[in-house]
């Protein structure tokens, strides 16, 4: 008897093996960090930074913000000794599980035709829309962000 039940339940065992898999969980991306800067005097552009992590491959296709009249995702390069900045036309990618950290002197998010100036200790509302997860509505710090290389005080 022993015998007749061990290859029946070992048929079973791969028959639960071969069902199909649960969809994928939904995509998701986390954010910590979100900064915007200061505006100068007279100044209607600034940039925002904020560290993106994705729970899978996604990308970060655009940006809003209701007190500007033009968000876009930046791309900072140096070419030829020269820094350039453009505009991330296909959006910028987050692989899976990656911190991608839009900073000082890179990748960020460029805010411009702002209806009122940026003050320190103030936040700004943007929407953060990927290919896969959903969009995000965040709250970005008004404050200076800590420039490339400056080591943290103790």
């Amino acid at each position: 008897m022993t015998r007749r039940f061990l290859p029946a339940a070992a048929l079973l065992i791969l028959a639960g093996c071969s069902q199909p898999a649960a969809p994928d969980t939904p995509a998701t991306v986390q954010v910590a960090d979100a900064t915007c800067r200061p505006t100068l005097n007279g100044r209607d552009v600034t940039a925002c930074y904020v560290t993106l992590t994705a729970s899978r491959d996604d990308r970060l296709v655009s940006i809003g913000a209701p007190l500007a009249g033009t968000a876009q995702v930046h791309e900072m390069k140096t070419e030829g000794g020269m820094m350039t900045m453009a505009e991330l036309k296909d959006g910028l990618p987050l692989p899976a599980g990656q911190l991608v950290q839009l900073k000082p002197g890179g990748d960020h998010l460029m805010l411009m035709g702002l209806k009122q100036p940026l003050i320190a200790g103030e936040q700004v509302s943007i929407t953060l829309t990927f290919e896969h997860a959903q969009p995000l509505g965040i709250r970005a710090l008004v404050a200076q962000p800590p420039m490339p290389g400056a080591r943290a005080s103790h």
